[in-house]
């Protein structure tokens, strides 16, 4: 029997809205045991009417991930596959964005990422097998001014993904990455709201709202935003391939972008980005 056509115990982080949402219903459709974790726990009664499970999340509070995983171990006694979903783009310079809020976007990005693979790891290699899906972002693969955090964020579960995935393969575990690009998510409006409060009365005002107004536009407008739903149809391959893709660069525009990003050189790519978000 394929991988795909095994009813599995999925763990999906970010499960209250958007893709983790929209991931976690279409996999209890398909007659699988889901668990959507959250810290907006209000958020889950979608998931749990359709038969799936709520679970409180904070990935800022080790313990809540450690009670997560614990729970489902304790009913299902596995795990098959993990998809580190959650997540949120921190907006402002790199100076105006104050050390604390960096730890926060690193503390859910990354480290709450990386804990619950700590924990999960050790039961599926007791199987023998088992699935990672990590959310990265075509983020991870260039910056952009503004973003700057959140584009480290996104580099770190790149750089740790791509180790995992080598270390992890000898015990039948496969680790894919997913890389949307600009999607239907409230993402956008919050980043460039985070933007313009950080860059508010400082020498970044200007050029801050100028950037903060090309993702008001991109996601008020849905100009190049991909649809929740094609992002979770790379999930879904991700998640029940047999033989997965490393990476799935998904969306509108993502492609060309890192095309883009590997085919020109540093000061043509600071230029475009300079003439895209209006800096001056």
């Amino acid at each position: 029997m394929s991988f795909s056509q095994q009813a599995k115990v999925i763990l999906i982080t970010g499960a209250s809205s958007g893709i983790g949402l929209e991931t976690a219903i279409r996999f209890i459709k398909k007659g699988h045991i889901v668990y959507g974790a959250a810290r907006r726990m209000k958020l889950l009664s979608k998931v749990e009417c359709l038969g799936g499970h709520a679970l409180y999340m904070d990935l800022c509070k080790p313990d809540t991930i450690e009670a997560a995983v614990e729970a489902v171990i304790k009913k299902e006694g596995r795990i098959d596959i993990l998809i580190n979903n959650a997540g949120y783009g921190q907006g402002g310079s790199v100076e105006n964005v104050s050390i604390d809020d960096a730890k926060n976007q690193f503390e859910v990005n990354v480290f709450g990422l990386a804990r619950l693979c700590q924990l999960v790891i050790p039961y599926m290699r007791e199987r023998g097998s088992g699935r990672i899906v990590n959310i990265s972002s075509i983020a991870g693969l260039f910056s952009s001014p503004f973003l700057g955090w959140y584009h480290a964020s996104k580099y770190s579960v790149e750089a740790i993904s791509d180790a995992l995935r080598l270390e992890v393969q000898p015990f039948g575990i496969k680790v894919v990455i997913i890389e949307p690009g600009l999607t239907g998510t409230d993402w956008g409006l919050i980043a460039a709201q985070g933007i313009k409060s950080n860059s508010e009365g400082t020498a970044y005002e200007s050029n801050g709202n100028n950037t903060a107004a090309f993702y008001e536009r991109f996601y008020r407008q849905k100009k190049g935003i991909s649809k929740t739903s094609i992002i979770a149809n790379a999930m879904e391959k991700a998640s029940f391939s047999r033989f997965p893709k490393k990476r799935y660069p998904i969306g509108k525009f993502s492609k060309r972008f890192i095309w883009a990003s590997k085919l020109f050189n540093d000061s043509f790519l600071d230029f475009l980005k300079k003439c895209l978000f209006k800096i001056h």
